[in-house]
């Protein structure tokens, strides 16, 4: 007790210095990650999505500990255990000698005490594998480098599609009601209607590749109200989505064009206009003729929304659905879905949570009732994502649209009787696929949609990334 105390009261203070990197396992590109974000001592350690937060920021000082948690724990060998296999954990820094560090010239990390390696058991690469002490190898899941590569910026003057394009996966539909989605697009976003007389609006941007001349639907809804009867499709396409139950959309009279002015937010400091839906709007398109992928083709999509406005009702999508309005099979959609529903399990918490709508079934993972990798995201923004290469693989990912990387909540495989898809092209946001006909009961859900895209292919993650740091600085407030 007495050394303890003395090494307490010697040991030095210490806050992260600028040089605290992450470190990064080769096999996985996942870094090291404590537990939960906690810095409760002996909280253990992981492999996680890089999110460039304090729980994967670690720093080597010159006593050899690797400290983390901002320089206020230290990377411990549990137990200080003679046999491989014991978790590695953080504690209170107190200098004892498993708390000692070696980084070594092949990359690994090795225990003073032990002499045993930092390792991710079984050579594992998904998110939440264990990182233990063991026999060092030489293998890929012993080493670390010492920085995560950041995502790649956004080219001056580019816009989500712009990205998306320069990875091979070029957007065939691309909605918002904010920006531009392109650095060059000068059309128009979105088209209002007032009730004093019926007329309509087109509302554009302030500039080539800028944000929605909010003013200009502020001028013409002044003194009435205004609704939103359809988003225009930046792509070139011609995918504009129409609400149900206009001219546009036949057969459709169960749905009615949400209101234009029902929430206002700022985006790159200015005034913008979000596409607020409640039960009883929804919006569609037959884009089957005009590049939507179908059948088994890859596909990717992505929206910003919002975990403030959300309900369980069917269902709050954005993505590929029927072209009859009806659900028809399993497979038949490729929609992301994001509400409180979770039909089959496998969400943890009170939601919202990123789904895929893949028709018959709403899934936060590759099966029913399982899915460690879920999580809530009841934020203000939400970055929300879905790709599914048609025949074996989808892959579900969320963050927040105001800052930081990608949480992966799902890559492995389709459920159980969707390989391999049948997408049938059309375009549907803020319902369900059997919606809205009469008899179809799938218009009931509340959700906000800000900007969103739909792209041919399977995107790769670093596209993944270049998106979401596009739209983080987009200055969503």
């Amino acid at each position: 007790m007495a050394l303890l105390a003395m090494l307490l009261a010697t040991a030095p203070t210490w806050s992260a210095p600028a040089s605290a990197a992450a470190l990064v396992s080769p096999a996985s590109g996942r870094c090291l990650d404590v537990k939960g974000n906690v810095d409760t001592p002996g909280t253990a350690l992981e492999i996680w999505d890089c999110d460039n937060q304090v729980n994967q920021a670690f720093e080597f000082t010159s006593a050899g500990e690797l400290r983390t948690m901002n320089g206020t724990r230290c990377v411990d060998a549990y137990d200080n255990r003679t046999a491989p296999g014991a978790p590695a954990v953080i504690r209170s820094c107190d200098g004892r000698q498993t708390q000692v560090w070696r980084q070594n010239p092949d990359g690994s990390v090795t225990g003073a005490a032990s002499g045993f390696c930092l390792d991710v058991s079984g050579a594992g690469t998904g998110n939440g594998t264990a990182v233990i002490l063991w026999t060092c190898n030489g293998q890929s899941n012993q080493k670390w480098t010492t920085s995560a590569p950041p995502p790649p910026p956004p080219p001056s003057g580019s816009g989500p599609c712009d990205l998306y394009a320069a990875g091979g996966t070029p957007c065939v539909a691309a909605h918002s009601t904010v920006r531009a989605l392109y650095g060059s697009y000068h059309g128009s976003l979105y088209q209002v209607r007032r009730s004093s007389d019926n007329a309509t609006k087109d509302i554009g941007v302030l500039a080539p590749g800028g944000f929605a001349d909010a003013t200009a639907q502020d001028t013409f809804c002044a003194g009435t109200s205004c609704v939103i009867t359809v988003v225009r499709d930046q792509s070139g396409h011609g995918n504009d989505l129409w609400y149900q139950g206009s001219a546009q959309v036949p057969g459709s009279s169960q749905s009615s064009p949400a209101k234009a002015t029902s929430e206002s937010l700022t985006a790159g400091g200015n005034k913008a206009y979000s596409l607020y839906i409640n039960p009883g709007n929804s919006y569609w398109r037959d884009g089957h003729l005009t590049g939507v992928p179908t059948g088994t083709a890859p596909e990717g999509a992505y929206m910003v929304t919002s975990g403030t406005h959300v309900n369980g009702g069917c269902c709050f999508d954005y993505g590929n659905s029927e072209t009859d309005r009806k659900a028809d099979a399993a497979g038949a959609m490729d929609a992301i879905n994001f509400g409180t529903e979770c039909w089959f399990g496998g969400c943890s918490g009170s939601g919202p949570w990123v789904q895929a709508d893949l028709e018959w079934g709403l899934y936060s993972g590759g099966g029913k009732a399982w899915n460690t990798g879920q999580r809530p995201f009841p934020g203000k923004f939400v970055t929300a994502m879905l790709k599914n290469n048609g025949t074996s693989r989808f892959a579900l990912k969320g963050g927040n649209a105001q800052s930081g990387g990608l949480t992966t909540l799902w890559d492995g495989g389709l459920p159980g009787g969707y390989s391999p898809m049948k997408k049938q092209g059309a375009i549907v946001l803020g319902s369900g696929g059997d919606c809205c006909k009469p008899g179809g009961g799938a218009n009931l859900s509340a959700g906000t949609f800000y900007e969103g895209a739909i792209v041919a292919g399977y995107p790769s993650d670093a596209t993944d990334n270049a998106v979401q740091a596009d739209i983080t600085a987009a200055g969503y407030r």
